[in-house]
């Protein structure tokens, strides 16, 4: 019976089994469709291929390059490599790009992330069901080369250094005080990411970091535990880590390395909520010292972060533009609104310097953005991410929800007094679910659950995800 990619050929990716799904019988198939519906029609000459830690994943490349350039079209292997890392070389070399990873699935799960020349996103209206229909009729067809095609070619190419140089430059760490960094990379690809960005092989100036590293060697078989820090279970290692080694932070990255999650240096989990309303807040002030309006500022976030986080944006006086889960969407709602920043509930942070800087490169443009556009806000100005944290600790600790706050149940435990509000709101009776709520109370009192009918939003994605205002139901559809 022939595979049918519409059971895991979704929205804006691919995921399924291997080899039950995906195997180097079926992975031809996305190739030869993606290189006709994509690639042929922007007229690239190639397509640049990056794949994650998982067994399975190099003899998928090898198949996917197959379909490639049996419609004339080159393959460049870029090897081993984060997500991110393949949007670097899809905006560097100009390229439309294929990642084969499964992100934080467990290991029996593979999947292809496509994206357009210069990282744009492959969106619902851009291709991917054109592809998936277009990949069928081959696999019906038994179709494996084209007549009057004459082959693409199969090159290698290296991009780890340049892509940490690239990192660095919205970056500026050379007033930071040297800072203790806990990193937890899962066995995913942050155990090849994270050491290469402070590293000095390349002939980049030494950084003041010290990195701790957790579970950096590459195993796609998962060995200490999944890599998917949305799971509360997946941090108990890292919290236990900061306390223990006094790190100032400690981050938590999963598969494909693309997300991460923030442990602060008391060992508590930040919610991806609370570090995009604060970055939110210093990006619009950033633009307002550059001479913005703050007005004219937009920041993005999807549909099931806080409902705190569109609100402190607005406070700010900028706009907040909500969107779909998922990072085709949140890419191409930026692009429209021009916006500087964008979060998600997941912790996949989007930096409008960053992004601009990919489609520059793919277009040869070396201009600059407006003032101050290009600078990454985390490891600015106050330095560690706790002085950001107590910016304001008052209003954020107000607005934390249980639902997008990847702690365990239970109090904080550990009998200290720490002179402010607690960090987590989850110490309430077990089995107990508190829904969001937007309260400005002092630290003592308790936030009361908002009812029901209180609940912003409740329109279903097309990803069958119940895309939520109210954080505390299970998130789905993350990448």
């Amino acid at each position: 019976m022939t595979t049918q990619l519409s059971d895991f050929v979704k929205a804006y990716d691919v995921r399924g089994v291997v080899p039950d799904q995906l195997n180097i019988d079926v992975a031809h198939a996305p190739g030869a469709a993606f290189a006709e519906v994509v690639a042929l029609a922007e007229g690239a000459s190639a397509v640049v291929i990056g794949h994650d830690m998982r067994p399975s994943s190099p003899e998928l490349v090898d198949a996917l390059a197959r379909g490639i350039t049996a419609r004339g079209v080159d393959a460049v292997l870029i090897g081993l490599a984060s997500t991110d890392g393949l949007y670097y070389a899809s905006g560097a070399l100009g390229l439309p790009g294929a990642m084969f990873t499964a992100s934080h699935n467990p290991a029996q799960y593979n999947g292809i992330k496509f994206c357009r020349s210069g990282a744009r996103p492959v969106g619902q209206d851009t291709g991917p069901a054109r592809v998936r229909d277009l990949a069928q009729q081959h696999l019906d067809r038994g179709v494996s080369a084209f007549d009057g095609v004459r082959p693409g070619s199969v090159t290698q190419r290296d991009v780890p250094a340049d892509y940490a140089g690239f990192l660095r430059g919205p970056v500026d760490l050379s007033r930071s005080r040297p800072l203790r960094v806990s990193v937890d990379a899962g066995n995913g690809m942050g155990g090849l990411t994270v050491p290469a960005v402070p590293g000095t092989d390349s002939g980049l100036p030494e950084l003041p970091l010290t990195i701790d590293p957790m579970y950096f060697e590459l195993d796609g078989t998962f060995p200490n535990h999944e890599a998917n820090p949305l799971d509360p279970k997946n941090l108990v290692d890292l919290r236990e880590r900061v306390r223990s080694h006094g790190a100032d932070i400690g981050i938590a990255f999963d598969g494909d390395a693309d997300r991460c999650f923030v442990v602060d240096e008391l060992g508590d989990p930040v919610s991806p909520s609370a570090i995009t309303a604060m970055i939110a807040r210093r990006e619009i002030a950033r633009e307002v010292a550059a001479g913005r309006s703050a007005s004219d500022v937009a920041i993005v976030h999807n549909a099931i972060t806080s409902a705190a986080v569109p609100e402190i944006i607005a406070q700010d006086g900028a706009r907040p533009v909500r969107t779909r889960v998922g990072h085709s969407y949140v890419k191409a709602v930026m692009s429209e609104h021009d916006a500087v920043f964008g979060g998600e509930h997941s912790a996949h942070y989007y930096f409008h310097g960053l992004l601009v800087r990919r489609h520059r490169h793919a277009r040869g443009d070396a201009r600059p953005g407006r003032a101050g556009r290009d600078r990454c806000p985390a490891q600015r100005g106050d330095g560690p991410l706790r002085a950001l944290c107590r910016e304001r600790r008052d209003q954020l600790d107000g607005h934390r929800c249980r639902g997008d706050h990847p702690a365990g149940p239970g109090p904080l435990g550990d009998g200290r007094d720490h002179g402010r509000r607690a960090r987590r709101v989850d110490d309430h009776p077990a089995g107990g679910r508190r829904r969001a709520h937007v309260v400005d109370q002092p630290a003592p009192e308790q936030h009361r659950a908002a009812p029901a009918s209180q609940c912003r939003g409740g329109r279903r994605g097309d990803d069958g995800a119940r895309a939520r205002r109210c954080p505390d139901d299970d998130p789905r559809g993350l990448t």
